[in-house]
């Protein structure tokens, strides 16, 4: 797809996504790794044949975050301060927007260190699963600057608000042990054994009913901010639709069949 971003599909409809610009450490800004991911998501929300997406990087960083070259233009008297909130409304804050809105569910493979604009990028998928090495800064403070793509969203509904304040506000890196025990990510592994465990989750998602999975996700994210009562008219919306899907007839199907086999 780009020199920047490979997109791998699989038969049974998982899409890998690997970041591949080592030269910056997989940087996402000023090098148009933005733009390849929007363009990767639209092709996956066109694509009914997707079900699951895994986010990866090459190298040994899985992505550094804002491009320091970037942000030496960015101070300089070339650009104003109304030009620079239009650039983060039209540039990377289009990536979070795009992110949740994914329909599929969402893994991020951490090969390595996510630093700054890297560690919101692996806090935008729904799941995450890190390497031994890999470790996760919300370091925005230590170069002056705040959070500009949504991690003060999404850290502290994943985190907490307390432990997502120490990292926001310290800017210190967590390894990947320290992730786990507090919920950042859901198991830690050998570096060999990243994609493998990635690959053997996103199966476990891909058998099952597309829709329902979709709908799943989709009444997961809105059940962060709604009340219980509009959840739950959105949830029989949702399972009307779920109940009329084939994947469903059939699950019923089979277990009246293994239900009548035992009786018999």
């Amino acid at each position: 797809m780009s020199d920047l971003l490979h997109y791998e599909q699989d038969d049974d409809g998982i899409v890998v996504l690997t970041l591949d610009h080592q030269e910056t450490r997989n940087a996402l800004t000023g090098s148009g790794m933005v733009d390849a991911l929007l363009q990767a998501c639209a092709r996956i929300e066109s694509d009914a044949t997707v079900r699951v997406v895994i986010l990866t990087a090459n190298g040994r960083v899985f992505s550094s975050g804002g491009n320091i070259n970037d942000m030496q233009r960015q101070i300089g008297p070339g650009v104003g301060g109304t030009a620079l909130r239009q650039e983060y409304r039209h540039g990377i804050q289009r990536l979070p927007l795009a992110f949740h809105a994914l329909e599929v569910p969402t893994i991020a493979a951490v090969n390595g260190p996510a630093i700054g604009a890297g560690c919101d990028l692996a806090c935008m998928c729904d799941l995450r699963i890190a390497a031994e090495q890999a470790s996760f800064a919300e370091s925005f403070v230590k170069l002056g600057i705040v959070p500009g793509d949504g991690g003060a969203w999404f850290l502290p509904r994943l985190i907490g608000m307390a432990r997502a304040a120490e990292m926001s506000l310290t800017g210190d890196a967590i390894d990947a042990a320290t992730a786990l025990e507090w919920g950042l990510v859901s198991r830690v592994v050998t570096a060999d054994e990243l994609l493998p465990q990635a690959r053997a989750l996103a199966r476990r998602i891909a058998a099952n009913s597309p829709d329902a999975v979709r709908l799943t996700k989709r009444l997961l994210r809105e059940g962060q901010h709604a009340r219980l009562d509009t959840l739950l008219e959105l949830s029989a919306a949702y399972q009307s639709l779920a109940h009329k899907t084939p994947e469903h007839a059939q699950a019923v199907a089979d277990f009246a069949a293994r239900r009548a086999a035992r009786k018999g």
